[in-house]
């Protein structure tokens, strides 16, 4: 079990580098990538607490201490933190259509955005399909890591880089409601505390490889001209979200 949360966690990493052993028809690219290894220190440190919790009986202790100390305190559930994971990345779209330009057009914040949530929402559904860490709540075996989590965060990021040069309140705002759903995630019972740093560390490094990769995937969609996409809502019964697609 360890040996595929490793491989996993590898994997992101190396995507992050994607291109910096390529050919000669790929220099241009390469010149382009800006990869800043300092930037994995903080979901580095996120996603080994959450792999480490996975076995650390001190940091399991540590769960269940935050859990009890969260159980004292509840009256009733609340599910704000199904539409919060959605709102950093939907308030950067929100902000251009009011005028308030960010770092990139319509296009290439979509590309980015797409590839963040790719990058995040494979890497989460491979990891709990794979795993067999029972929710709090003991409904069901798939709760590391956090997917709500993991969206919050990675919207987080999403606001920040496309924002930090108007205001960094914007992207301080985003990390803010991304925190919020995390802890909701543990108010609710549906998730640990590891679960839910692990979610915020692979949230945060798929939005910054996504911007890494995007010297390479602007290139791959260049000569599109038209870009379409839709946000619907979705309910499976249990639980409300959001579902996006997008044609290039």
């Amino acid at each position: 079990m360890k040996k595929i949360y490793s491989l996993i966690i590898s994997s992101l990493l190396t995507l992050s580098s994607f291109g910096q052993s390529q050919g000669s028809d790929s220099l241009n690219i390469n010149k382009d990538l800006k990869f800043k290894y300092e930037a994995l220190i903080i979901p580095g440190v996120l996603i080994g607490y959450g792999v480490i919790g996975l076995e650390s009986h001190t940091l399991k202790d540590i769960n269940t201490d935050t859990k009890n100390e969260i159980k004292e305190h509840i009256d009733k559930k609340f599910t704000i933190d199904d539409f919060s994971q959605y709102s950093a990345f939907l308030s950067v779209y929100a902000l251009n259509a009011a005028g308030i330009k960010g770092k990139n057009n319509f296009k290439d914040r979509t590309i980015i955005l797409t590839s963040a949530y790719l990058i995040m929402g494979t890497t989460v559904n491979v990891i709990k399909m794979t795993g067999n860490e029972m929710r709090p709540d003991g409904t069901s075996n798939n709760s590391f890591p956090s997917g709500h989590t993991a969206t919050a965060f990675m919207g987080a990021e999403f606001l920040y880089q496309e924002y930090k040069d108007v205001s960094i309140w914007y992207g301080v705002s985003g990390y803010l409601v991304a925190a919020g759903t995390g802890f909701f995630r543990m108010y609710n019972d549906r998730h640990w505390f590891s679960d839910v740093a692990a979610g915020a560390g692979i949230g945060i490094l798929s939005t910054k490889i996504a911007y890494w990769l995007h010297p390479v995937t602007k290139k791959i969609f260049k000569k599109k001209e038209n870009l379409n996409g839709v946000i619907l809502p979705v309910y499976n019964g249990r639980e409300y979200g959001l579902a996006m697609a997008v044609s290039f």
